[in-house]
């Protein structure tokens, strides 16, 4: 039997500096993962990704691949995007692509491929009008948002704990939105 893969995207919010703790879990429940990040949280790990990157048996991607590269991961069967930063909801739910992660996040609504998203945001940003609209949007095309009751609940600004980031809630959207 083939592993399921899941692609990984972690932004640039603190519990991102766990993302491997992530990583480990889904793969004791049989996930092939794949760990992409933001060009921040790409620099915030910079020490730590050579070591993701053996640990998963993938490079880790910040960066789009150059015209006519192939691809170096194995197709999606689910896309988890964690923690996903106010930047990173607002950009992908308004089609901004410049970032690897939101990119592929953003294509994979249209191949159909399931997406769960765990933001990672404070009251203070939540507050900006913006912020739901874009999370309406994500709602409107499938993506299933791990937010609120359930979810990760926003604190107030200076008072988040990383450490407490439930990256088991993620684990279990994915799980539920696998498709085999």
């Amino acid at each position: 039997m083939t592993s399921r893969v899941l692609y990984l995207f972690g932004t640039a919010a603190p519990p991102v500096v766990d993302i491997g703790r992530a990583v480990e879990q889904a793969q004791t429940e049989g996930w092939d993962v794949c760990v992409g990040l933001s060009p921040t949280a790409a620099r915030w790990l910079n020490s730590s990704v050579s070591r993701l990157a053996a640990f998963t048996g993938h490079p880790v991607r910040s960066e789009y691949k150059l015209p006519g590269e192939p691809d170096v991961w194995p197709p999606a069967d689910v896309i988890a995007v964690a923690p996903a930063t106010f930047n990173t909801i607002n950009q992908w739910a308004l089609g901004i692509t410049d970032h690897f992660t939101v990119g592929v996040a953003a294509e994979a609504i249209g191949k159909g491929i399931p997406l769960v998203a765990m933001p990672c945001v404070n009251q203070a940003l939540v507050e900006h009008p913006q912020f739901e609209k874009s999370m309406e949007t994500l709602r409107s095309v499938g993506v299933n948002l791990v937010y609120g009751d359930g979810g990760f609940v926003p604190e107030q600004p200076g008072e988040e704990r990383p450490e407490t980031y439930p990256w088991h809630l993620v684990l279990d959207a994915v799980r539920a939105a696998s498709p085999r």
